[in-house]
């Protein structure tokens, strides 16, 4: 660990110690260490072309069929990845007590299976699909075993894992058959906020009570350039909560923070879990 991870690790510890019931706000970055690709670099930019819009996906068979080819090739990077140490750390923080809530970005469900309780899934969650006509649901991996059976060629394919099982296959998807909902023959797609489309009311006001149970703000691994993720950092703001960013890069809320450390998130939250539990 190098004198700059410490120091952000220590200073970490004496926020959570000072300000100790965290309302949490994790992106991409958590997840990178568990081999699923972000999508932004460090300034904020996107690394790749943007992922799906809602209503491209709800419009055109041709884009879900893209979507579902490119998902059957990727989505096993993320259906198998394990969790990291900024997960088990961030479920640690729980543990001790100083976590109010945690708000995630993400839709791998990898902070559930590290062990966090107050979770809420704000994008939704990939494992699961659902008819956007009669909201029938069936699991993403039985889903895949169908699409997989009726597409060998594709399900035979290999491309880099791009973000959100998706990945960086460029090819002919006009053959791809895609699975219909099978009670009503609607279109299916994965239970998660696109692109265009918006939080739940629900999720978004549990979300919301979290933070008015909290006293402080900590945003890990995201660059909060999402306004469902950013506007809650602003409102914290309007209410004079103090609100910290650990990143490896800018964040849409820079102007905003009371406290950042751009710094590697496993090891500084690893060493900040440690202080605490040293006292």
């Amino acid at each position: 660990m190098t004198t700059s991870t410490a120091k952000a690790g220590e200073a970490l510890a004496d926020f959570i110690k000072r300000y100790s019931k965290l309302w949490v706000i994790t992106g991409a970055g958590v997840s990178t260490d568990s081999g699923i690709p972000d999508y932004r670099d460090a300034d904020g930019q996107w690394k790749r072309p943007p992922p799906v819009q809602h209503g491209d996906f709800m419009a055109s068979l041709a884009v879900r069929q893209r979507y579902w080819a490119r998902a059957l090739v990727g989505f096993k990077a993320m259906r198998e990845a394990q969790v990291s140490g900024a997960h088990r750390a961030l479920a640690a923080l729980e543990a001790m007590g100083h976590v109010e809530l945690l708000v995630t970005q993400n839709v791998d469900r990898l902070h559930q299976r590290a062990g966090s309780k107050k979770v809420i899934d704000l994008h939704g969650r990939a494992d699961v699909v659902a008819c956007m006509a009669c909201e029938y649901q069936m699991m993403r991996h039985a889903m895949h075993s169908e699409m997989a059976r009726m597409n060998p060629y594709f399900a035979a394919l290999d491309a880099r894992h791009a973000p959100d099982g998706d990945a960086d296959l460029e090819t002919d998807f006009s053959s791809f058959k895609v699975l219909n909902c099978p009670r009503c023959q609607g279109i299916l797609k994965p239970q998660v906020v696109y692109y265009g489309d918006v939080v739940p009311p629900a999720r978004r006001l549990a979300a919301q009570a979290g933070l008015e149970n909290a006293n402080a703000v900590l945003a890990v691994g995201t660059s909060l350039m999402v306004y469902s993720g950013y506007r809650f950092c602003r409102e914290a703001h309007a209410r004079g909560m103090p609100v910290a960013s650990l990143s490896l890069g800018v964040t849409r809320a820079d102007a905003l923070l009371t406290h950042q450390w751009r710094a590697p998130l496993t090891p500084v939250l690893e060493h900040a879990v440690a202080c605490l539990t040293r006292g």
